[in-house]
């Protein structure tokens, strides 16, 4: 075979790992042949972004990061995450020690020794930082380390207005996210963390919706992320408009970034606010405490249609609407917010939004505001909604007490596989499956590895039946506060699909 012909193969491949489709010409036969799907193989290359904790003094950060084992058979790979730059409110940077260079011409930062680097799948590590100037990290994993890569950062902040238990699922870059449960109220101050991960700037939209609207901003436009940054963004300068719930809409003009919100409350506390799952008509909420003293969900319908759902809480052994707030309208571009009280009454629960009966199937984006705790000791968290956990789902930084974990059903009965993975300074994995049944949550003291010495992670796998829905609480009691984190859990795409060519390759040779 010509080497012409090895180039041909070698391109249609990389383009069909790249592309998911590929097709090939047989020179001189004038016709192609399109290629069949033959496996999901694992994903070669993985971009996780950890905000800046940017909280005061007194916080604390634990970075938790973990791949599945036996995820892939190809090269050894690595997995790390560095600080990124911190930009500054004049527009300058800082390098990973704190010292300020001039943001035009000065030498670009040196990123320094990982703060985080996982060397085998299958066992997690963790470091920790502290204090306010913590910046961002950006970090990329390969090989083996790539398929279902996740790192957990996990704040505490004993005191001060920012007191609370704050846990993020670092993420990865994108172009679009959406925020329901925002605030520009006068308790509240939530802030944009934006992270970008490449070697160029980004630039940034935010735009704000409330319950009647657009709320008028002329600073939320253009807003650039220098290469390999971090750039926070108060959300209360963007507009002069107060209100209680507000959707935010962040979108990039050039490159991409990592985006979640940092909310802090003066009566209840802090912590970090994911990005709700893409629109869609049907939204599962899962995992809200027994013990939830507040639960307020809001809502958003991008689109030009309005929306009319039906809300069902999925408990224990099943799901009813509660009692005057069954459903929920949505009007076209305007943020709607619903209090539910404490609608779980001792039962931990899921919330399932569905198009209420003859009405559209339109795509709306939701997320739930939970407070834990009465009087001078609450304690906020949420929960936006979240996609299944499909093949397989993982969350870190899991602790010998503390953790429960929720599964929804929100249609037929379903079988999950939880491993608890190794603990990072030892133990041993420990495997036990569930069975969800259809229409209820199932909330549980995940597995703990035998022997465990440090933290570890929770893995989910969709063993059979329908779609399961999951989130992990983190609860540290501080002062006399519950404090409270909820991470979802969603498919980590671990795996890419790639055809295998139907054409007879043997027509190239001589």
């Amino acid at each position: 075979m010509k080497s012409t012909s090895l180039s041909l193969i070698a391109g249609t491949v990389a383009l069909a790992a790249v592309t998911g489709f590929a097709a090939l010409t047989a020179p001189g036969d004038g016709e192609t042949a399109e290629a069949k799907t033959a496996a999901r193989l694992p994903v070669e290359r993985s971009s996780l972004l950890c905000p800046a904790p940017g909280l005061s003094e007194l916080s604390e950060t634990t970075y938790t990061s973990f791949t599945p084992a036996g995820g892939s058979g190809g090269e050894p790979g690595a997995a790390e995450l560095q600080k990124a730059t911190a930009t500054t409110a004049d527009g300058g940077k800082k390098d990973e020690k704190g010292k300020k260079e001039d943001d035009k011409g000065g030498k670009k930062a040196d990123p320094g020794k990982p703060v985080v680097s996982l060397k085998e799948p299958g066992k997690p590590v963790t470091a920790e930082e502290s204090g306010a100037d913590t910046p961002a990290l950006v970090g990329t994993a390969t090989g083996r380390l790539a398929p279902g890569w996740t790192t957990q950062q996990t704040t505490m902040v004993e005191a001060g207005s920012a007191r609370g238990l704050l846990g993020v699922s670092c993420t990865g870059p994108d172009t679009d996210f959406w925020f329901p449960a925002a605030s520009t109220s006068k308790s509240r101050e939530d802030y944009v963390q934006l992270t970008n991960p490449d070697d160029t700037a980004a630039v940034a939209d935010i735009e704000l919706y409330g319950p009647d609207g657009s709320l008028k901003s002329d600073v939320g436009e253009g807003i650039t992320v220098p290469a390999r940054s971090g750039v926070p963004v108060l959300i209360s300068t963007l507009t002069s408009e107060v209100t209680e719930d507000v959707t935010v809409h962040v979108t990039t003009r050039t490159g991409r970034v990592g985006a979640v919100i940092r909310t802090a409350d003066e009566k209840t506390g802090s912590d970090w606010l994911a990005a709700s799952a893409t629109p869609t008509g049907t939204l599962v909420l899962p995992g809200i405490p027994a013990d939830a003293t507040s639960v307020r969900l809001v809502a958003f319908a991008p689109g030009e249609a309005d929306a009319d759902l039906t809300v069902k809480l999925m408990g224990k052994t099943g799901s009813f609407s509660p009692v005057g707030q069954n459903q929920l309208h949505v009007k076209s571009r305007m943020t709607a917010g619903v209090d539910l009280k404490d609608i779980t009454k001792g039962e931990a629960g899921s919330l399932l939004l569905t198009p209420a009966k003859g009405g559209k199937d339109t795509p709306v984006v939701a997320a739930l505001r939970v407070v834990r705790g009465t009087g001078d000791k609450q304690e906020v968290g949420y929960i936006p909604a979240t996609g299944p956990v499909g093949a397989r789902a993982t969350v870190a930084d899991n602790r010998d007490k503390g953790s429960i974990l929720s599964l929804a059903a929100p249609g037929a009965t379903a079988t999950v596989k939880v491993t608890a993975s190794a603990g990072s300074g030892g133990g041993e994995q420990t495997v036990k499956k569930y069975t969800v049944e259809g229409g209820t949550t199932l909330a549980v003291t995940p597995p703990v590895p035998s022997g465990l010495k440090g933290g570890y992670a929770l893995t989910v796998e969709t063993e059979s039946g329908g779609p399961v829905h999951a989130s992990r609480m983190l609860t540290v009691t501080q002062g006399g506060i519950q404090m409270f984190t909820v991470q979802t859990l969603s498919d980590d795409n671990g795996t890419v699909e790639v055809p295998a060519a139907e054409q007879d390759l043997s027509v190239l040779d001589d």
